[in-house]
This record gives C-alpha cells, structure tokens and sequence, in this order.
C-alpha cells in the first residue's frame, strides 16, 4: 500500500519547530491520537496535542521551548514522564515511547522505554493509534499498524489488540469506547463490544472523578441515549448510576401497567439536548424521574401511583452526587431544583392556568423558571400526535402567562416590600417569630393576588396582621 501523507494537517508552524527541535536533539517525534484523528474525520481543530518522542518526552519539550519566542513555561510531570507547553491556542504534551504491563488491582501501569510500534500498541483504539511523522525525511508521513483509517471509514471502534486485554488492564477504556461511540456515531465491534461485557465488573477500580469525566462528555454529546443505552447493554451503568438501572421495566397488576421510566428518560435528555448545551439541565433531565422507582406503588382502584417522587428525587441526587464526588455546590442545588420542580409546569399545564399559580412557580423557581420549562417540554415523550400537541399548546400558554404575571408583578426573587427590619421597629419587637409570621402573611397575600407587590398594600396588611397578633404600633410610617 502507498503511503498516505497528511502534510496539509501540519501547517501549523509548531509542528516545524518540534520537528526541528527532535532533529537537534537526534530522536523521532511523532504527532499521535485525537489531532490526527479529528483532522482525519474533518471534527474542526484540535486544540490538545500529543507528541510522542523516540528518547525523553520531557527533554523534547524544554529544547521546543528553546526555539519558540519567549521560551514559554514548560510542565514537567514527573510521576508520568510527560510535560507540557502552551502555544497560541494549543496545548502541547510531550512523552516518550513507551511499552506498557498492568497488575490487576490498577489502572496505573508498570511503564518502560519503548519505541513508536510500542506505543501504539498500548492505545485504546486502533483510530487513536494513527500517528504522523514529524521527523524531516518524512514528515507527514501516516503510521496506520491497526487500519485506524480503515476503522474511522467504517465507523468502528477496535481495540489494537485483544480487547480482553486492553479493557482488563484499564477498565476506564469501556467508557471511553462508549464515550467515542456516542460522539463520533460509530458502533462499537462485536468482539469489542462483547469483551466490555465480559470486563465490566473491572469498571470498580476506576475514580469516580474519572466515571463523571466520562459522563459528562456522553452527556454533552448531541444524542447522549447511544451512551447510556450502551452502558446500560453492557452492565457497567449499574456499577455507578443504579438509580438509572432502577428505573428499568414494566410491572403489571391486573392488567394496569406503566411505562418503562427508564427508557423514557433517555428520551427527555435527547429531547432536552436540542434545546440547550447546559450539562447540569442535562444532568436534571437524567435524573429527573429517578425518585419513581423508590416510591412506586400499585393501588387497586387508581393503578400505579410514584407520589412524591420529585421530592424523593432531589434527595437522591445529593446522595448521588457525593458519591460519584461531583461538586456539592450551586450546580447540585440546581439540580436539585430541577428535579424537585420537575412536575410543576406539567399540572399548570393541565389545568385551568391560574394567576396565583403562576406566581408561585416564578417565585419558587426564580432565575431557572426558563430551565424549569425547557425540562417540562422535553419531558413530553407521548407518541399520540394529538396528545402532543395539546400538551405543548398548553405550555405556550403557561409560557405566555408567566411573562404576562411577571410583568405586571415582578415576581422573580422578589422579597416582600416591607422588611423586617421595618416590621421590628413599627412594633417595637426583637427578633421574634412574629416577624417571619408577618413576612410570610404578606408574601402569601401577593402570590394569591390578594394585594399588589407594592409597599403601601404590603405595610396596610403588615398593620392588619400585627394587631391580630396583638402586637401595637409604636412608631411612624417610615
């Protein structure tokens, strides 16, 4: 076979002076991995690099940095025997050749000096082994040992070697193959596909940290469902998402069944995905309906009931969180949010849309009300076109209705127009319960529509409640 030579994906001028560089030092380089695969596949420009150096990774680095104006900082990474330099837009990573041996119990293997077959060998798949020469005589050059270009023409995901092997010695690499898979739209090969089955119980040594890596770029994929559906084939999603595998199957009693929530939940986050690139709305949409499987029940006379599974759900996502260790911080509590808000908008849908109504889903949801209402639509899986188009009828309405209430009312985040500093000094009070029995009186009379959001309405009704408390006021209006 001719070689192929890929020149036109080294225009830019870093791949001259790291090929200039290995010459003055006298080792190979080579360009390896996603670059030469993305360029292959015409994905746009890849802005992480990886060079691997017949020698020392780490010397080719700092002599790059020699011949690059201002002689940017270089990291060495010592423990891996990489380092790495910024460049214009570009991240560089440089590590020697390199071969390879697990033990059982890590992921981290035993790594000795190697050469450039050697390194490939060691790759997890045969699209992420292509590698192109960097060196002078000839650079450009493509090193295709596994038909990488084959494979990316085919659409396949293969290991370079016994797949057994490769996914036991990193388990990490099963969620990559699915991760791959889910972006690229490629299918995974049957002897692949059937070796990650086989492994998946090894998928317990792998960080949690480095599991939700994985996730959240599946979940950023255009149809996430091919990963989870993937997962889920191959048993690993019940190792780290088994509220997920929970939700899966249909029960029957005398012959009232309900749906499969969690096929249907891989419908919301398609859905949802063509309306925003938000992860953590990903993420609510994934877990929206993950408190139905711990509060299902089965009643004779209504059917199947999940009552309170929002509230349920919101709960189960701070458990989930801390344990697969994601960020317990404002991103969690949205979620939450999400979750526990998940059925609001649909009931507002279904009945009579009231104003008070209204009110109270701005108030309670606040900045995400527009989150909120992109999770209610994309929860609308129905496949009876009449149903469907009633169901998102009724949500233009909704919509409609929350601009029109929060026009009029300035309902989102609002705090009641009297304070309770006020409250304290008009009746003489120290912090009490009083107080907040006032401020939620006056807030619940504007969510009701009973006064306006104004402050002449909300002080009347504060001097209204007082003296029902048997509180005098003592001092002028302020």
């Amino acid at each position: 076979m001719a070689k192929q030579n890929y020149k036109e994906a080294l225009q830019n001028d870093i791949f001259e002076i790291i090929s200039r560089s290995s010459e003055e030092l006298g080792l190979g380089s080579y360009v390896i991995g996603g670059f030469v695969r993305d360029f292959i596949l015409k994905r746009g420009t890849h802005k992480d690099i990886d060079v691997v150096a017949i020698g020392s990774g780490i010397e080719l680095a700092k002599q790059v940095s020699k011949n690059i104006k201002g002689n940017p900082k270089v990291q060495i990474f010592k423990t891996y025997g990489t380092a790495m330099l910024k460049y214009k837009d570009m991240e560089i990573e440089f590590v020697g050749a390199r071969k390879e041996s697990y033990n059982k119990d890590s992921r981290n293997p035993v790594v000795e000096d190697g050469t450039l077959e050697d390194d490939q060998n060691r790759r997890d798949f045969t699209i992420n082994a292509l590698a192109l020469d960097l060196n002078k005589l000839n650079f450009g050059d493509l090193l295709d040992p596994f038909n990488g270009i084959q494979d990316l023409n085919s659409k396949i995901i293969r290991t370079p070697l016994n797949p057994d092997i490769t996914y036991s010695d990193d388990p990490l690499r099963m969620l990559r193959a699915i991760r791959f898979a889910t972006q690229l739209g490629f299918r995974i090969e049957d002897q692949s596909l059937k070796a990650i089955t086989r492994n998946n119980e090894r998928i317990k040594i792998i960080t949690n940290e480095r599991i939700v890596t994985e996730l959240h770029k599946i979940l950023e994929s255009d149809v996430p469902s091919i990963g989870f559906l993937l997962l889920e084939k191959t048993g690993l999603l019940k190792y780290f998402l088994p509220e997920l595998t929970a939700l899966k199957g249909i029960d029957e009693i005398e012959g009232q069944r309900h749906k499969d929530n969690f096929y249907h939940t891989l419908e919301v986050v398609d859905n949802i995905c063509k309306y925003t690139d938000d992860v953590w709305l990903r993420w609510a949409a994934l877990l929206h309906d993950i408190g139905k499987a711990p509060t299902k029940k089965f009643h004779k006379k209504i059917g199947w009931t999940f009552h309170g599974h929002e509230f349920k759900g919101s709960k189960m996502v701070y458990h989930l969180f801390k344990r697969l260790k994601m960020p317990l911080n404002d991103k969690m509590k949205f979620v939450q949010k999400m979750v526990l808000m998940s059925s609001r908008p649909i009931i507002l849908a279904e009945d009579m849309v009231t104003d008070s109504a209204v009110r109270r889903l701005v108030f309670d949801a606040g900045d995400y009300v527009e989150d909120l209402m992109t999770l209610c639509e994309a929860d609308i899986t129905t496949k009876n076109p009449k149903k469907f188009k009633r169901y998102h009828n009724n949500f233009k309405i909704v919509r409609e209705k929350i601009v029109e209430v929060e026009e009029r009312d300035h309902i989102r985040n609002f705090q009641p127009p009297v304070t309770g500093e006020e409250i304290m000094k008009t009746f003489n009070l120290k912090p009490s319960k009083e107080i907040g029995i006032i401020k939620e009186r006056i807030k619940e009379a504007i969510l009701e529509g009973v006064i306006p959001n104004e402050y002449e309405a909300a002080y009347e009704l504060m001097l209204k409640e007082g003296e029902k408390l048997g509180l005098k006021k003592v001092n002028s209006k302020q």
